[in-house]
């Protein structure tokens, strides 16, 4: 009776042993898939040689073989954020941007077509402009730096740096864009051809032509 009493006291004790250590372990393991289900999918790096050749072939005759179009209604695209020009591109192809020449190619393009073009493009030096009309520029930079306050006319600057650099991820470069390219879109944005950004449509819709065309005419010359 001894023997079995010592023998199922063992028993016992393997046992629980056996459990205590499957459930010290279960939630280590729990907690690991949990770890691993939490954790963020790696997102592809761009490929840039995809995304000259791409560039070469879709987008080179019109915005200039490194981005600098000498078109001035063609926009340079060179140095401009990455994730501006994926965004734009994405919304020419929804139609969210209007402009029947873009949403063509856009259409072929997956995101990752984009995404490739985008940094390649990026990557690019942009050339300089300059101003061209003395009598506008003047006002242009009072307009671009310090707003209009009797019209609630915001500064430029506040969003697109007092050199026109811009903020990656939320607003684009401006700097030594073509006049006629920006004049022709705050009026696309004012008069509402141009919807795909509230904020600039609320700018614009506050602007003269005089004004358009000396804000544009300054930002050409921004370094």
């Amino acid at each position: 009776m001894k023997l079995f009493a010592t023998s199922l006291l063992a028993a016992l004790l393997a046992v629980s042993a056996v459990s205590s250590f499957a459930a010290g372990e279960a939630p280590a393991q729990g907690a690991a898939a949990d770890s691993a289900a939490a954790a963020p999918a790696k997102v592809a790096k761009p490929d840039l040689v995809k995304g000259e050749a791409s560039f070469t072939a879709v987008c080179a005759s019109c915005h200039g073989a490194d981005g600098n179009s000498g078109t001035p209604v063609n926009p340079k695209l060179a140095q401009q954020h990455p994730e501006y020009l994926v965004k734009q591109l994405q919304e020419f192809k929804s139609g969210k941007r209007k402009n029947a020449v873009m949403q063509g190619f856009a259409s072929a393009l997956s995101d990752e077509d984009m995404k490739n073009i985008a940094y390649w493009v990026s990557s690019k030096k942009a050339k300089t402009g300059f101003a061209k009309d003395k009598e506008l520029v003047a006002l242009g930079e009072r307009i671009y730096r310090g707003g209009i306050a009797d019209r609630q006319i915001a500064a430029c600057a506040g969003c697109h740096s007092p050199t026109g650099a811009g903020i990656p991820s939320q607003y684009p470069r401006l700097s030594g864009q073509h006049a006629e390219y920006t004049a022709a879109q705050l009026t696309s944005f004012r008069d509402g051809a141009r919807k795909n950004s509230l904020q600039m449509s609320q700018v614009a819709a506050k602007l003269n032509d005089r004004e358009i065309r000396a804000l544009a005419d300054y930002i050409a010359g921004l370094r």
